[in-house]
């Protein structure tokens, strides 16, 4: 798919973008060009030092914002695909700056769209979130307009061979941010500080996500929102997991933040096709036919909320101790 194409990751030296460039100039040897675009010059040159310039000759860094426009309009030119990774994610910054997250997460996404389809790109995908899903927070929020405009964004591209797709998983495990890194460095004699005991998330692991972005990409038709089939645990299981014997502090639960997350909402469940190993949420009824045909998929027969609580894979402890040691 990627043999002697070009491609671009916005938000390229984060966690998923790093893993994600490493994960194509590994398996796509033949690959003409992969562009790092990010807005942080100190990432970009740590990650020149990781990736061998002889070695990796297609590699490219390209300095920039999603705000701005015109500079994604001359990094997007002679570029197949594109991977859309770059947002601001943290749910207590966006509550105290809620217009930098719509800049960047509404408006950068905008920017995008419109850029790529002026430049001819081939395919476009959009990555998500489970806080998407019938937020509660700002960020939620953004995401959720930003999961809207990739996938209306298909109604206007006219004759052109473009389509917008999206990806959207639950918590990527020990990303930057999440619970399971900030438990593992609480000091000794400190209690975890845990929200509501029982809180459940998603969990994904980081290659398992650039896997299926992977898959979406060469796969995707257009209009669709791809949802992998998740293992949930439950935050005091992460706890067990690290040190069975620490004590722990109930703090309650923060603003913006859920009890249990969603990937799916009941309303949604109604546009949503069924495979072995992911959900296909569609806009509309009439889209399903060529769905169905290309990922031998079905219609959920009876409309569900997919969430971490009622998610019927979890984690128990044994199981998150095996990942620790693996990931």
């Amino acid at each position: 798919m990627l043999n002697n194409k070009s491609i671009l990751v916005t938000g390229g030296t984060g966690s998923f973008g790093k893993r994600f460039v490493q994960t194509v100039l590994e398996r796509y040897p033949k690959i003409k060009r992969v562009v790092v675009f990010s807005r942080d010059e100190l990432k970009q040159y740590e990650m020149m030092l990781k990736f061998e310039k002889k070695k990796y000759n297609s590699l490219r860094f390209f300095l920039g914002d999603v705000r701005d426009k015109d500079r994604l309009s001359i990094a997007l030119d002679d570029i197949d695909y594109v991977v859309h990774a770059a947002a601001l994610k943290q749910v207590p910054a966006a509550e105290y700056n809620p217009f930098e997250f719509i800049k960047t997460n509404v408006v950068g996404s905008n920017n995008l769209i419109e850029c790529c389809i002026n430049k001819n790109v081939k395919k476009v995908i959009a990555l998500s979130t489970d806080k998407a899903a019938a937020p509660v927070n700002l960020y939620g929020a953004t995401k959720l307009c930003a999961d809207k405009l990739f996938i209306a964004a298909n109604n206007i591209i006219g004759k052109r061979k473009i389509s917008f797709s999206v990806v959207r998983y639950g918590n990527v495990m020990g990303s930057r941010g999440s619970v399971i890194p900030l438990f593992m460095n609480k000091k000794k004699n400190e209690p975890f500080k845990i929200t509501n005991p029982d809180m459940t998330r998603f969990n994904i692991t980081l290659q398992q996500g650039v896997d299926f972005v992977l898959y979406c990409l060469q796969n995707s038709l257009g209009k669709e929102i791809f949802v992998p089939k998740l293992y949930s645990y439950n935050i005091t299981d992460i706890a067990n997991a690290i040190d069975k014997k620490a004590k722990k502090k109930i703090i309650g639960v923060r603003p913006g933040e859920k009890l249990h997350e969603e990937l799916i909402t009941f309303s949604d469940s109604f546009n949503t096709l069924e495979t072995k190993n992911f959900y296909i949420i569609l806009p509309k009824l009439k889209s399903f036919k060529k769905f169905i045909k290309k990922f031998k998929s079905k219609k959920i027969i009876k409309p569900f909320s997919y969430n971490s609580r009622d998610n019927k894979k979890k984690l128990n402890v044994s199981k998150i101790r095996s990942l620790f040691k693996i990931y």
